[in-house]
């Protein structure tokens, strides 16, 4: 990380902290966005502060008034973490206290029924062509119909790279994963001559490309964009109007698979011992209590499960927790 990216006197302890971060394995990334933005508010408002101050946390939790709890924690993790990088090497950096804010807001997921999913998808094969993003009715039908048929984060599927798609076997590796965890996802039959199909129409679009969503500049779309086409067309729908409860979002996609894989398990009579682990490992979660929010999210087939699941030791499943984007 390029130290002169950052202009206040904590710019060199921020980078310096980033490398770290990075070479532990984490990929960073949203972090440092949020770093920048702390730097920023530091180099005008603090500028002779060579460390975190009190005054300077106080200025940053009211930085956005009326803003959601969850979102507030997402600002005031990566301060915190850098203050206690501070602390380690021996500056007197305030820590925002861990109760700050009280307390984090459990989103309950919307999952899609099939006639909201065949809504949404026969909506998005009507995506028209754009003079200002050619490649756009192309991307949006595969990207979104992979999110829900393998169960992928939104990242994940935005920034694949074209060698990362195996077009023969239907094997994609994740690289770009939560916690940068790698792992390998196969996709079904028709998902997989949907991608080819994808593929073949993109190199007549861009035939050098690198990215396998890529925009007209052959780089990927933004995390925004992506939440932009879904707004786009789900919001015209008349299912939308008809859910309760929490709006339905594109991260809800990778809820509704592994709801309905687990329910499709049920159905067929299969044993759900064995296979918990494999969901686990496939969707990319680094312990058994984020599957274990999928549990909570099925009504049909819950008590069905509860009985079959029984047997689990409580370590193996402990209290559910439910995942964050």
């Amino acid at each position: 990380m390029a130290k002169n990216m950052f202009t206040s006197r904590l710019g060199i302890y921020i980078s310096d902290f980033i490398n770290l971060k990075r070479a532990s394995g984490y990929p960073y990334v949203s972090s440092v966005r949020i770093l920048r933005r702390f730097d920023v508010m530091a180099a005008e408002k603090f500028p002779c502060e060579k460390t975190v101050t009190k005054e300077m946390c106080s200025m940053w939790l009211n930085l956005k008034p009326n803003e959601h709890p969850n979102g507030l924690i997402k600002r005031i993790t990566p301060i915190r973490q850098f203050s206690k990088y501070l602390r380690g090497l021996g500056y007197d950096a305030y820590i925002i206290p861990g109760h700050i804010p009280a307390k984090q807001i459990k989103y309950e997921a919307h999952i899609y029924t099939t006639a909201e999913l065949k809504s949404f998808f026969n909506a998005i094969d009507q995506c028209p062509p754009s003079p200002f993003s050619p490649t756009r009715r192309y991307v949006i039908p595969t990207l979104f119909r992979l999110l829900y048929c393998c169960g992928l984060r939104s990242s994940e599927a935005r920034l694949l790279m074209k060698e990362d798609v195996d077009l023969k076997t239907g094997k994609i590796i994740i690289r770009e994963s939560k916690g940068w965890k790698a792992r390998l996802v196969y996709t079904g039959d028709d998902l997989l001559e949907l991608c080819r199909e994808y593929d073949s129409m993109m190199k007549a679009v861009l035939p050098n490309r690198s990215v396998f969503f890529p925009n007209k500049d052959g780089i990927f779309f933004s995390k925004s964009t992506v939440g932009l086409w879904f707004h786009e067309f789900w919001d015209k729908l008349p299912d939308s109007k008809t859910i309760t409860g929490n709006p339905a979002r594109v991260h809800d996609f990778r809820h509704s698979y592994a709801v309905h894989r687990l329910n499709q398990w049920v159905r067929n009579g299969q044993d759900i011992n064995s296979l918990y682990p494999y969901l686990s490992e496939y969707m990319g979660h680094s312990n058994y209590a984020d599957t274990d929010y999928y549990l909570s999210l099925v009504e049909e087939f819950y008590p069905e499960m509860e009985k079959r699941l029984s047997s689990l030791n409580d370590g193996i499943l402990p209290e559910v927790h439910y995942e964050k984007e």
